[in-house]
This record gives structure tokens, C-alpha cells and sequence, in this order.
């Protein structure tokens, strides 16, 4: 059996452009999603691929 990835959707492992913490993400979030350290919003959901507001650190494989 062959595993098979769909490489349209990514974990991104982004940086909050106010405090500086890291945190992984989904590049297409369903919700917001908020640094757990600020409250800030880092990921805004568009109906497919969200809208990145914070620094993108790593695309994780």
C-alpha cells in the first residue's frame, strides 16, 4: 500500500509579530486560531486557505 499526502494544506510553524512566540498552525483553519501568549490573531479563516497575519517561520512536513 502506498501512503499518499496531500501537500495543498501545510502545518506552519509561525512566528507573533507582538510577543515573538512560536506555535504551530494549520494553513487551513477552520477558525481564528490566537497566540496563547498575547491573544493576538494569527491565522483568520477564508473559507479554503486563511489569512496569515503572523511571520511564517516553517512550512512543516
Amino acid at each position: 500500500m502506498v501512503s499518499y499526502r496531500n501537500k495543498r494544506s501545510n502545518f506552519l510553524k509561525v512566528k507573533c509579530v507582538d510577543c515573538g512566540n512560536q506555535q504551530i498552525v494549520f494553513d487551513h483553519a477552520a477558525s481564528n486560531v490566537q497566540c496563547i501568549i498575547c491573544g493576538k490573531t494569527l491565522v483568520k479563516p477564508k473559507g479554503g486557505k486563511s489569512e496569515i497575519t503572523a511571520q511564517i517561520v516553517e512550512v512543516m512536513d
